[in-house]
């Protein structure tokens, strides 16, 4: 597969997480239950300088190329990494017991007739065209049971736990980082940020959750998942037992460190099967006006940008991938200004892998520097300028930048 357009994403560019208010916009007592409701608007202005001339890498999201017309500048107005988002949710104490739902709905303001925000329901390419609307995305479908003594228990469909600290602290979440679909002039719902350049997208998932209690700053999560169909991957299956997760985290004032894992089994015709595994570990710092972070994965057979995306040769070689995303932010009084520098890497599988997919991604690199204003607590203006590459094993590289302008409102 040549170059996969990034505007069919199947999703993989969806970063759409929680709201990001810091109180409810609405908290209401109604007997033993307390309801709330909180989301966020975001619009962008997008301009992207796309390759002309691009050449054949096979990859999963990556620096634009020209559209469809042949225009290498072209201009969008759409969501940025994440689409708005309305989340409603409901919680109360019954026998000492803290129980609580929540119901996250993501819509975009980009046309689209599916469920996805990046996929139409016939699977054609999106088209801006008359009489379109938008799609809505429900992401989260979640239940949570527990307390303080015995920890939490999560069931439903949530975030998952391998690649969530990475992106929920990437600065472009209310912006846009690397433009994606958004670089033509029929976008997707939303952009790629660091995805893919420093991440797999975490995505939502199917689980089951256990978190224990605060252990002097330590918390550990495991689960269950249900398996993620395996993504350009020739005819590997997930296979029908569940997948696993694990997350550590610690927490000492302004220090943050955790390492988070995930492992499922692909299903072969021939009948043998092998184990997809990734591991990472992320930090973060405040020190004073100054926020520092790091974030490294390593994978073998998970692919890259999203889960199980081309993570074996299409035979059931496992091929290794790495990333990491290093991002400085400072914050002067109402103003944010922040870098950030992302690569993801792929390596073959084999030698016979090599020889039969050359062009096969090697290495997605970008810088992101943006300007995040605080016009008021919940309103944010901001600026970013994204500088990518995407380069081939074989040698072929394409380039591009973007540029975007926006506002984002949270509530």
């Amino acid at each position: 597969m040549k170059h996969a357009n990034p505007r069919l994403l199947v999703g993989l560019a969806a970063a759409s997480l929680f709201a990001t208010g810091s109180a409810q916009a609405l908290d209401l007592e109604a007997g033993d239950w307390t309801f709330t409701a909180n989301g966020n608007v975001n619009v962008h202005y997008i301009h992207s300088t796309c390759e002309n001339h691009p050449e054949a890498i096979t990859t999963v999201g990556g620096a634009c190329t020209v559209d469809a017309g042949g225009e290498k500048n072209t201009s969008s107005v759409s969501n940025g990494l994440l689409p708005a988002a309305l989340v409603f949710g409901a919680k109360t104490q019954q026998k000492g017991y803290d129980i609580g739902v929540t119901f996250g709905l993501y819509p975009g303001i980009s046309t689209n007739d599916g469920g996805s925000p990046n996929v139409q329901q016939d699977g054609t390419a999106l088209a801006n065209t008359a009489l379109g609307t938008t799609g809505l995305d429900v992401r989260q479908v979640f239940m949570t049971i527990g307390n303080a003594d015995i920890g939490t228990f999560t069931l439903g469909r949530n975030f998952g736990l391998f690649g969530f600290d990475a992106i929920i602290n990437d600065m472009t979440l209310p912006g846009v980082g690397v433009g994606g679909s958004a670089s033509t002039g029929a976008p997707s719902n939303t952009t790629l940020g660091s995805i893919g350049f420093g991440y797999i997208y975490t995505d939502t998932l199917a689980q089951m959750n256990y978190t224990t209690p605060d252990f002097s700053g330590f918390t550990a999560t495991v689960g269950i998942f249900n398996p993620v169909q395996p993504l350009l991957q020739g005819t590997a299956t997930a296979e029908g037992a569940p997948g696993f997760h694990g997350k550590l985290v610690y927490k000492n004032g302004g220090y943050y460190l955790s390492s988070s894992v995930i492992t499922q089994t692909q299903h072969l015709p021939s009948g043998e099967d092998y184990r997809a595994f990734g591991v990472d570990v992320t930090g973060k710092a405040a020190l004073g006006p100054v926020n520092l972070l790091a974030s490294y994965y390593h994978g073998s057979g998970m692919g890259t940008t999203g889960l199980f995306v081309l993570g074996d040769d299409g035979s059931g070689n496992k091929r290794d991938s790495d990333g990491y995303l290093l991002q400085a932010t400072y914050q002067l009084n109402d103003t944010k200004f922040g870098v950030n520098y992302g690569v993801s890497e792929l390596d073959y599988a084999n030698a016979a892998d090599r020889a039969a997919v050359p062009s096969l991604l090697k290495k997605n690199s970008k810088v992101t520097a943006g300007v995040y204003h605080s016009l008021t607590p919940n309103l944010t203006l901001l600026a970013e300028f994204s500088d990518v590459k995407t380069e081939a094993h074989n040698g072929a590289d394409n380039h591009s930048n973007n540029f975007n302008v926006g506002a984002y409102l949270s509530f």
